[in-house]
């Protein structure tokens, strides 16, 4: 219980976490048809890099730079009817380092353990 108590301290950035709808493209108006997303968290959490160096890939025709991120929720978080699942979106909207601030992650794995402190995310930024 004190390592839960102390790991909820440490969070101190404000998360939107998210699934994207599906849209899709309309022929008739040559235009895409964004769908609603579906929220399944708004709340406090800790965004931590996992890793300090970044992977360049090629994205089509796109050099992207991949940097891993560790979202941790607090472990009284009540899971979402769906569980998060690679593709499900994060967007940093409030923390005190302002530069964190409209950070777009993507979910790229779920920790679970009976052990934890904290719900764990594992997740990317793909800038």
């Amino acid at each position: 219980m004190a390592g839960r108590r102390a790991a909820l301290e440490l969070q101190r950035e404000v998360i939107a976490l998210y699934r994207p709808g599906d849209g899709g493209f309309d022929w008739e108006t040559g235009t895409d048809t964004p769908a609603a997303a579906t929220s399944m968290y708004t709340g406090p959490a800790r965004v931590k890099p996992d890793r300090t160096e970044g992977r360049e890939v090629n994205a089509g025709e796109v050099n992207t730079t991949l940097r891993r991120y560790v979202v941790s929720l607090p472990w009284t978080t009540s899971p979402p009817a769906t569980r998060p699942h690679p593709g499900d979106v994060i967007d940093v909207t409030a923390s005190p380092d302002a530069r964190m601030v409209g950070l777009r992650l993507w979910v790229t794995g779920v920790e679970n353990s009976s052990t934890a402190t904290a719900w764990r995310i594992s997740a990317e930024d793909r800038s």
